[in-house]
């Protein structure tokens, strides 16, 4: 055996201890007191959407503009 062993072991457990205790202690920071979320939210801004475009065309509006391009295209 060897001691690298035993001090990688130490390692992964110190990690595994470090990765459950972040999210519990996030949660507990910020579920249980309010003031913290919306002083954090508070420093970030919400996505901005651009303004709605125009609607396409109802689909009877669409097969009058072609009507009337096939009867130019007919006079022609």
């Amino acid at each position: 055996m060897s001691s690298v062993g035993t001090s990688k072991g130490i390692l992964e457990i110190a990690k595994f201890g470090l990765y459950v205790s972040v999210p519990i202690v996030l949660m507990y920071a910020f579920a249980n007191n309010s003031k913290n979320i919306k002083k954090f939210m508070g420093n970030h801004s919400y996505v901005v959407y651009p303004p709605e475009a125009p609607r396409p065309h109802s689909p009877e509006e669409m097969r009058e503009m072609a009507r009337e391009l096939a009867r130019k295209k007919n006079v022609r």
